[in-house]
């Protein structure tokens, strides 16, 4: 579609081309940086097409090069290296970035790698840490499984996010839930002991199903000590998508499970990436 040249453009006029081909020079996100090269047989996310502003593309050609990375499963990270010997907190599923932001302000002491596919909220992340002078946040595009499977060292990890994961509300859907025993046994190992996993979700039959795979996981522990949800902590900010379902009457649960120290390495061990650099042999939205 070709525009008017002459015609008045507002400031945050939305990007006429679809995100993934945005950046054809590779100054930003890749469409799929991972491609075909890896079994997915879980998924991090649920793909979402949406227009992509003039800020979020300028913010993501000037800062991805910074902050920005593609989740392409052929390197193995090192997250503090990352963020100067920061703890570092994965963070699956961002949305539009103001409540990562929000936390990376309160706590400019932890990284915090935010993975998303969402481009138009990897572009408001990234401008929101350029406003706020955050230098505790990295972007990343992809999928997180490919991320936690391939790219991540065991025990690397001080914490581990997951706020309202798509909750595939559906029954023939609930195979795609994220929080189920195969996604813990691939995360498990790259927390470090004493690590905490936390979720949030406002869907209340998912909640329950959250509350059943992390207790029966044995390399979680449950924080809370009736066994049970935890309240919301005050690290977590109460964010625009959560506060549509309290008005709806929806009710948030909190999980707030810690990785035991009892099988560093357990059932699934380091990712079997080569070292850094080295070719070895998905996308999330806010709801993952």
């Amino acid at each position: 579609m070709t525009e008017n040249p002459t015609a008045s453009r507002p400031a945050q006029r939305p990007a006429t081309r679809p995100a993934g081909r945005m950046f054809p020079d590779g100054t930003g996100p890749a469409a799929d940086p991972a491609g075909s090269h890896f079994e997915r047989r879980i998924r991090s996310f649920q793909p979402r097409r949406s227009r992509v502003t003039t800020g979020q593309a300028d913010a993501l050609r000037r800062l991805w090069p910074v902050w920005g990375m593609d989740i392409d499963g052929r390197q193995v990270l090192d997250p503090g290296a990352l963020f100067d010997g920061l703890p570092v907190v994965l963070e699956i599923g961002f949305g539009m970035g103001e409540a990562t932001a929000r936390m990376a302000a309160a706590d400019p002491g932890t990284g915090i790698l935010a993975v998303d596919v969402h481009t138009p909220g990897q572009g408001n992340l990234l401008r929101l840490a350029e406003e706020n002078g955050l230098a505790n946040i990295r972007v990343a595009n992809g999928d997180a499984i490919i991320l936690l499977r391939e790219m991540l060292p065991a025990a690397s990890l001080d914490g581990m996010r997951v706020y309202f994961p798509d909750p595939w509300p559906k029954k023939r859907h609930h195979k795609r839930r994220l929080i189920q025993q195969e996604f813990l046994t691939l995360a498990a190992p790259r927390l470090k002991p004493g690590a905490v996993l936390h979720c949030a979700t406002d869907w209340e039959p998912y909640a329950e199903q959250m509350l059943a795979e992390l207790t029966a996981h044995p390399d979680f522990e449950n924080t809370a000590p009736d066994g049970g949800y935890a309240p919301r902590p005050a690290f977590r900010p109460l964010t625009r998508f959560e506060g549509q379902g309290l008005d709806k009457g929806h009710v948030v649960h909190d999980l707030l499970f810690r990785r035991t120290g009892s099988r560093t390495g357990s059932r699934t061990e380091a990712p079997t990436g080569t070292p850094p650099g080295t070719p070895p042999g998905a996308p999330a939205g806010d709801r993952v």
